[in-house]
């Protein structure tokens, strides 16, 4: 539970950076080193902060893009959102035309990403998929 603003700036500096000190996050708050540890194990005690994580540059990481058919007697938005919550799935696009929805997956390899699609293939009214991987971002 956020108890005051300080905490929720504290919030704030470690969604930009989680690796940002303590020292430094004091220093933007006029605060000692030790305030800001309390307050952030007080988050982390009370559940506020689930976890710290980490981001892959985009040089490190492989993405697919992967479009989907979804049987006529399926609700697309069901299936839409079974397939946000696979491991490696960024993001979900309802589409018209032959597919139905569309989906980026990322992954640190291909095999990943592969198992990423098994999965989603077994997703409960998709028929049909068709995958590109993508090998280059331009913009």
């Amino acid at each position: 539970m956020i108890k005051d603003k300080v905490d929720q700036k504290i919030i704030e500096y470690l969604k930009e950076n989680s690796r940002e000190s303590f020292v430094d996050i004091g220093k933007k708050l006029k605060l000692s080193e030790s305030a800001v540890r309390r307050r952030v194990k007080n988050l982390v005690d009370s559940k506020t902060i689930k976890r710290f994580t980490l981001e892959m540059g985009e040089e490190n990481v492989t993405s697919a893009i992967v479009l989907v058919s979804v049987d006529s007697a399926t609700e697309t938005s069901k299936v839409s959102l079974k397939l946000a919550k696979l491991e490696g799935v960024k993001t979900v696009y309802e589409i018209t035309g032959q597919y139905d929805i569309t989906t980026i997956i990322s992954a640190t390899n291909i095999s990943e990403i592969n198992n990423s699609i098994d999965a989603l293939r077994k997703i409960s009214g998709v028929i049909d998929t068709n995958t590109v991987i993508i090998l280059r971002k331009i913009i």
